[in-house]
């Protein structure tokens, strides 16, 4: 036991080594690198990444995909405007796949961190507080999903919460990849719509209106879910196991 545990220590450092080793080339690469994505996430400036990007010509796609991976590593970083970018950039189903990718990588990277420095603190806080103990309930692949395919949610709070919880590994992940292609699909097609407005103006409309209507629905059915639990929980209190009132 104390072996495997020593083992998945031994992992673990390998891999914040390997992380740690991977961020550092990339600055020695690309010296300006972490500067221009802190420049371009906070400003939102779409001309200006569209033509950062374009700089790298071929490994273009490759970048991308690191802005995109180190945004939703650190959690707080809007990653709207590089959704937008991939979309004009390499069109709507290559810039799809890139942003998905990246921001998948992302999230099950800055998950682990989480998971690993503060999992011991999170399990007392847990135990601790009953609104925490409520929502690790729902910390499911399931709730994952649903919660990762909500378009434009703060990443960084989704993982925050996922790593407070006891999922697992493999449904985190599983529930990010399901989750994300929705919601980084509907931010890539608007983004890509609304900076070439008019030639996609009628399409942007069609596609803003069945997110509402689509998520609307998907809220009211939550929402009607819910009530029908808590009025069986009410009906099961007023009930004893004989079923006499």
């Amino acid at each position: 036991m104390k072996y495997e545990g020593l083992s998945e220590g031994h992992i673990k450092l390998a891999f914040f080594a390997i992380l740690l080793a991977v961020l550092g080339g990339i600055h020695l690469l690309i010296p300006d690198f972490y500067r221009t994505i802190w420049q371009l996430s906070v400003s939102g400036n779409m001309e200006g990444t569209i033509d950062y990007l374009r700089s790298f010509g071929i490994w273009a796609m490759a970048v991308s995909m690191l802005i995109d991976i180190v945004i939703n590593i650190v959690g707080f970083l809007p990653s709207i405007f590089i959704s937008a970018a991939n979309g004009v950039l390499f069109g709507i189903g290559a810039g799809t796949v890139v942003s998905w990718l990246g921001e998948t990588i992302g999230v099950v990277i800055s998950f682990f961190f989480m998971r690993t420095l503060f999992r011991r603190k999170a399990k007392a806080i847990i135990a601790k507080s009953r609104m925490l103990s409520r929502l690790d309930e729902y910390s499911t692949l399931k709730a994952m999903a649903i919660a990762r395919a909500v378009p434009y949610s703060p990443n960084g709070l989704v993982t925050a919460l996922g790593a407070l919880s006891h999922i697992s590994y493999r449904d985190y992940i599983i529930g990010c990849l399901i989750g994300k292609l929705p919601s980084v699909a509907i931010e890539v097609v608007v983004g890509h719509d609304v900076i070439l407005r008019q030639d996609n103006s009628m399409r942007l409309t069609i596609i803003l209106i069945l997110v509402v209507l689509v998520y609307g629905a998907l809220w009211y059915w939550n929402r009607r879910r819910q009530a029908k639990k808590v009025l069986q929980q009410i009906h099961n209190d007023l009930h004893d196991g004989s079923g006499r009132v």
